[in-house]
């Protein structure tokens, strides 16, 4: 039987690559649903492939348009629109699996209202997490859902968790279960090795060209400067129910080790391969089965010398600054992650320089540090609280 899958955010990479790997099993999967945000066309030529019953956008023209190049196609999906639309098509009754890729704060809602159906949710929005993670982590005990992580790294140390600890990773006992730290690696971006008397001059083009991986400009940016890196920590404590300290972060140039387990016998376990996303979207997607993922095969003879550093704080201050968010609590990462989001897109749209990013984010985590967010208005409120502080503070770093 068919499993029926919604994929939140259908346009972008990890939306692309989950389509690719649906695509490669027909038998077992069906796109119930695709949403996205502007990118019309390509949702367009999305749907007369997948073939989903429903398509949603955010706005009433793009869905007007949308709707009506699908019927000139002879397509039968249907166009709705709007946040709640999203929401509605993640917590359907025949949706089963939700692939939560929408990129910021946007997809916080949608993907929580699949967890409160009790539907599989595939996790790649770092947001739910981040700006949220005790009230989301409550949401998928109370209602049962399933929560597994895309992010690479995350997906990593899943894999490498014992068997037994998987099911709920985010409720069990590491220490009992033998796990002495988590190994969070990244590559250290495209500036691991550019002097810091430079990082001033940087550009929105130097900054989105990743080496090893192809995102979105506001990931790649974000991976550029480690706050990926950072929020991918605040992930991981929630995601396996640790603290900081057993948490550490390891810059790994190559990408072919994507995270790892430390055990208190003084094994450490990997998981290895190449940095393609397509590989923990098909683990997801299948577990605790394994399918295809069309993802090349790691050639031991091929790749290149593995090694390892320390992050450098000064070279990445946007990573310090999460790990001590995440020290403070959720009302801190709440802010921190929001004020990011402002940043990002204010060096992307050339308004501050790249250095600028870490300097606002500190003026933000200082302000918001000692805040508390318990309920969802209270994190929707303060999240926009930051976005406000982070714009008026904008003037003063140009």
């Amino acid at each position: 039987m068919q499993r029926q899958v919604v994929i939140l955010g259908s346009t972008g990479s990890i939306g692309c690559s989950t389509l690719d790997v649906l695509a490669q099993h027909p038998q077992r999967f069906s796109v119930f649903a695709l949403t996205a945000g502007r990118q019309i066309d390509k949702l367009f030529a999305q749907c007369l492939q997948a073939k989903p019953l429903y398509a949603a956008v955010l706005e009433a023209n793009d869905a007007q348009l949308l709707q009506q190049k699908l019927r000139d196609a002879g397509s039968a999906t249907q166009v709705l629109y709007g946040a709640q639309a999203f929401a509605d098509l993640a917590a359907h009754p025949n949706t089963d699996i939700v692939m939560a890729a929408i990129v910021g704060a946007a997809g916080l809602l949608p993907t929580l209202a699949a967890v409160q159906q009790g539907k599989t949710v595939l996790l790649a929005n770092k947001e739910a997490l981040v700006m949220s993670g005790e009230l989301f982590i409550n949401a998928v005990k109370q209602h049962q859902a399933t929560l597994l992580p895309i992010d690479s790294e995350h997906n990593a140390i899943f894999q490498c968790l014992p068997a037994a600890l998987q099911g709920g990773c985010y409720q069990s006992d590491l220490q009992k279960a033998g796990i002495a730290k988590i190994l969070l690696t990244g590559s250290g971006g495209p500036f691991r090795q550019t002097p810091l008397a430079e990082f001033d001059a940087i550009t929105p083009a130097q900054a989105v060209a990743h080496p090893n991986w192809s995102m979105g400009r506001k990931i790649s940016v974000d991976s550029a400067t480690m706050m990926n890196k950072g929020l991918e920590f605040i992930e991981a404590r929630w995601l396996f129910n640790c603290t900081a300290d057993d948490i550490q972060v390891v810059i790994h140039p190559q990408s072919i080790i994507h995270s790892m387990v430390q055990y208190s016998d003084g094994s450490v376990l990997a998981q290895l391969g190449n940095p393609d996303m397509r590989t923990p979207i098909a683990h997801a997607l299948a577990f605790p089965d394994r399918i295809a993922s069309n993802v090349k095969a790691l050639n031991f003879f091929e790749v290149a010398d593995f090694t390892f550093s320390k992050p450098d704080a000064d070279r990445y201050p946007c990573l310090q600054l999460a790990i001590d968010a995440c020290r403070h609590g959720q009302g801190a990462t709440t802010a921190l992650n929001a004020a990011n989001e402002i940043a990002v897109e204010a060096f992307l749209n050339g308004q501050i320089r790249f250095t600028d990013i870490a300097r606002l984010n500190a003026r933000a985590l200082s302000r918001f540090a000692s805040h508390s967010a318990k309920t969802l208005d209270d994190i929707l409120a303060l999240d926009q609280e930051s976005r406000l502080y982070a714009e008026t503070e904008l003037g003063s770093l140009s």
